[in-house]
């Protein structure tokens, strides 16, 4: 069994403290964090957290409303100049909204523009009593749909997103809900790309600034009521390969869209890997800190300094600092989507694999992935390895082709005893890097 020096050994202990208290902080601080990338091609779940936890949808609603509306514009029960009535009811809706009179009209491709651009929740309200007579009868035929479509997990309530205690989903469903809209509909997908239309003499601007500064994103909703936190479903193309992500929980809209930006750098970096046959062990898109491909126009960081867009609130709340469920204000230094973003920021120190340490002689292993090429199986060991040096000192690096007929490089943490190896893997994955426990001779 190795033995620690006293000061080393404290550090261990604190260290580890840290990471299970900074775990469960994070958790009570943002209770309603979810994501989820996907390759739309093969369907391969890039990154995953949280995906099949309940949340709140708050506007990503409207993609249910659109694909309905879609769905009568493609059977031909409905045509896009047609009119379509304004109830007093939907005329009532809180902001954002058009401000649509009662009794007044609009076409069904004013009233898509609207629902994509502005969000607009007396806009749902019309549409879902020109499809289902009322709303209440609209979100069962959305629930039915988006249950058939496979988003098991969702209830709609209403048309729009507005609060509702009943109106659920996931990350997943969302997720779901977002290939089939472009899939089943290319000839309507476009709209989600709208940035500004005008109606009646006034211009509305898209808040979806992922749209304006993230090159290949084209598309798809952002949302956000007080219970949801800000959400966004986002789809985007590099290297003729599309992926659909969707971030819910945001703590500010400016922090989720960064967020959502280093999600799909870190997506794309992964599949490029995955389509040169390269692999890695299921390690969070936010740990990897591998080389990526071409940089896009817009990267997170420039994300994070371009100024916000205003988003109007689907429950017509303003949009300043507010204190969340449970105390912590939104957009603070405790917002963990922050801090995420903050960690896959950090440089990493460099480490010479061709210089052992100390090994501690026993017959465990950490594995962190297996590569086609060496030199990426070193380098993802090697980041392991710098992850772990704050707390354990006797870290070696191995790099060892598998036997068999497909050419292995497994990345591994070696000659450690059975409970260090334990402890080094608990402490990757707490920092975001998957891992398993290995015998190793």
């Amino acid at each position: 069994m190795r033995s620690y020096n006293r000061p080393y050994l404290g550090v261990a202990i604190f260290f580890l403290l840290f990471l299970q208290l900074l775990t469960i902080g994070s958790a009570q601080a943002n209770p309603r964090y979810a994501a989820i990338v996907i390759d739309v091609e093969s369907g391969d779940v890039l990154h995953q957290a949280n995906a099949d936890a309940t949340r709140y949808p708050a506007s990503l609603t409207k993609m249910m409303t659109l694909y309905m509306l879609f769905e009568a514009l493609e059977n031909g029960t409905m045509r896009l100049n047609q009119p379509l009535p304004v109830s007093a009811h939907a005329a009532s809706m809180p902001a954002s909204k058009l401000w649509l009179a009662a009794g007044s009209t609009i076409t069904v491709e004013e009233a898509i523009k609207a629902l994509v651009v502005r969000s607009a929740n007396d806009v749902a309200v019309v549409v879902a009593e020109a499809l289902g007579n009322t709303e209440s009868g609209f979100a069962r035929m959305m629930t039915q749909r988006a249950n058939e479509l496979g988003m098991t997990s969702t209830v709609f309530r209403n048309a729009s997103g507005l609060p509702d205690n009943a109106q659920v989903t996931t990350a997943r469903d969302m997720a779901t809900l977002s290939i089939r809209v472009m899939q089943d509909f290319p000839q309507y997908y476009h709209y989600f790309s709208t940035q500004s239309f005008t109606y009646r003499g006034t211009t509305h601007t898209s808040h979806n600034r992922l749209l304006r500064n993230y090159a290949g994103a084209d598309g798809l909703k952002t949302g956000f009521i007080r219970a949801s936190g800000f959400n966004v479903a986002t789809s985007a193309i590099r290297n003729d390969r599309r992926i659909v992500s969707v971030v819910m929980g945001g703590f500010t809209a400016a922090s989720r869209d960064t967020h959502m930006a280093d999600l799909l750098d870190r997506g794309f970096a992964r599949l490029s890997m995955l389509q040169r046959g390269d692999w890695i062990a299921q390690a969070d898109v936010l740990g990897d800190r591998m080389d990526l491909p071409e940089s896009p126009s817009a990267s997170a960081q420039q994300l994070a300094a371009a100024p916000e867009a205003v988003e109007p609130a689907s429950s017509g709340e303003r949009q300043f600092s507010f204190q969340s469920e449970m105390g912590v204000e939104m957009g603070s230094a405790d917002d963990p989507i922050r801090a995420l973003i903050a960690q896959a920021d950090t440089p990493r120190t460099t480490y010479q694999a061709d210089m052992p340490r100390a090994s501690s002689g026993g017959n465990w292993a950490v594995q962190v992935g297996a590569f086609n090429d060496p030199d990426q199986a070193r380098h993802l060991a090697t980041r392991a390895a710098d992850q772990l040096s704050g707390f354990m000192r006797d870290v070696r690096v191995s790099v060892a082709e598998s036997e068999g007929e497909r050419r292995v490089f497994r990345a591994r943490l070696v000659d450690l005893q059975e409970s260090d190896a334990h402890s080094a893997c608990n402490s990757l994955r707490a920092q975001g890097m998957d891992c398993m426990v290995v015998a190793h001779y």
